[in-house]
């Protein structure tokens, strides 16, 4: 049976969630907790790896943002190409790429070629990831896709959460045998293969743009899947979207993305500067307070539940609230936290629920950036703009546990109190999210973009 008049992507767009949707919906936040997974699993690995090929602190801190560089072109280059050659051929690939990647880095025997593999490993994941947020977009409705995209990101703590629980199952004393984290990882990614291959299908938007051989065919096959009706006819091609370039998001005049484009990718660098504040120093900072390595990690491990309590939570509430409203706020409410625990005393039940605090609005506020950023770009370019935000973004990474820790070590040679640095530098990087705040409160779209970002009826 066939709808004559429909165009499937308003059948996706305005039909309820199918099983198969939701199915997919929970592997885009499998993708996510690989990433999370990847991330942590050489922060836990770090004292093996020095211990093993002799580094020093700096050593180390050049390897553990090889991955970072990787993924940065990673999802640069490679979301351009999502928009070319479809969604599920390149999942499939990245995740071929990171199964690969993190089996090689588990039998390297020098820091060059670990280095080159986790280059190669964060490659694949940067591509993943600026394709599974046009994933999780497109194969969900209007009503829940601003909640499907925050479970989608709150994947990536539940990663992090399943990293120190393997970590601690599996690691010795020193992390001697690092290497099983590495091939713990590996498995994980090559599971995703099949799962990918058996349930996930190609987008309808992507094939109703592109219009490849056979798409009325293709299409009607993934509809009937996905548990929907049939159309008779392909919807008519947009002229500007029949062929794309990684510049079209640099594109000018009334309906172009430039602004839009430096908007979203500065909320999302200093958002990430501010988070991986959280996330990197922590633990760093509980064991400066006087207390064990082992409560540290306690610590951290409460950031990660409020990180996963926090996305799934904006993820309700964005359907009932503006969504740039909502997310404005909770990058404001972030900076508070933040703050707030620089101001924490050395006792563990507060710095835990600091900790907590800190990791939930920050982590909502990274489910706000990522689910505007799939309204703001459109089908043609959704991908592609993903890629560019998330490559040029995760800088924020990396300057993150840099600028803090110079601002630490600037307050300590002084003679500051180490309570006052660190609410000194706290208030700094919680500052950061205000200024990502500011840069959305700017965002602008185009009428329809607009309506888009409001509360969902019904």
């Amino acid at each position: 049976m066939t709808n004559q008049a429909a165009d499937p992507r308003e059948i996706l767009e305005h039909s309820a969630m199918t099983w198969l949707q939701k199915v997919i919906v929970a592997i885009t936040v499998a993708f996510s907790a690989v990433d999370g997974f990847d991330v942590l699993a050489i922060a836990v690995s770090g004292a093996g790896i020095m211990s093993e090929f002799g580094l020093d602190r700096a050593g180390l801190g050049v390897v553990l943002s090889m991955e970072l560089l990787g993924m940065a072109v990673g999802s640069v280059l490679l979301g351009g190409i999502a928009d070319k050659i479809g969604r599920r051929h390149m999942l499939l690939g990245c995740l071929a790429v990171m199964a690969l990647g993190m089996a090689m880095v588990a039998q390297v025997t020098s820091v060059s070629a670990l280095c080159a593999w986790r280059v190669f490993t964060g490659f694949g994941i940067g591509g993943l990831l600026s394709t599974n947020n046009a994933v999780v977009a497109e194969f969900t409705n209007q009503r829940y896709r601003s909640l499907s995209i925050s479970l989608m990101v709150i994947g990536y703590p539940m990663g992090g959460i399943l990293c120190g629980a393997i970590g601690h199952a599996i690691l010795d004393a020193g992390a001697v045998n690092w290497r099983a984290m590495f091939w713990a990882g590996a498995l994980m990614s090559g599971i995703m293969i099949p799962i990918t291959y058996l349930l996930l299908p190609e987008s309808v938007h992507w094939l109703s743009r592109i219009q490849p051989r056979n798409a009325l065919s293709r299409i009607n096959t993934v509809l009937s899947k996905l548990g929907h009706q049939g159309v008779e006819q392909l919807p008519v091609p947009v002229q500007h979207e029949s062929k794309t370039s990684i510049l079209d998001i640099f594109s000018t005049g009334a309906k172009g993305l430039l602004v839009a484009t430096l908007l979203m990718t500065l909320a999302y660098l200093f958002q990430m500067i501010t988070f991986y504040y959280v996330l990197k120093w922590t633990p760093t900072i509980v064991v400066q307070m006087g207390i064990g390595a082992a409560s540290a990690a306690g610590v951290l491990f409460w950031v990660n539940v409020g990180g996963v309590l926090g996305g799934a939570l904006f993820g309700v509430l964005s359907s009932k609230i503006g969504l740039k409203r909502l997310t404005v706020g909770v990058l404001v409410l972030t900076c508070g936290a933040v703050t707030l625990f620089g101001q924490s005393q050395p006792d563990l039940t507060q710095l835990s629920l600091l900790a907590a605090g800190a990791g939930f609005f920050a982590n909502a506020g990274v489910s706000g950036i990522y689910t505007l950023v799939a309204y703001v770009f459109p089908t043609h370019v959704r991908a592609t703009g993903t890629g560019f935000v998330i490559g040029v973004g995760r800088a924020g990474a990396v300057i993150a546990p840099w600028l803090s820790g110079l601002l630490m070590q600037q307050g300590l040679d002084k003679g500051d109190p180490l309570l006052d640095v660190l609410a000194y530098v706290a208030l700094l990087m919680g500052l950061c999210s205000l200024v990502a705040a500011l840069a959305l409160y700017f965002l602008r779209g185009e009428p329809e973009i607009e309506q888009q970002m409001q509360p969902a009826k019904g």
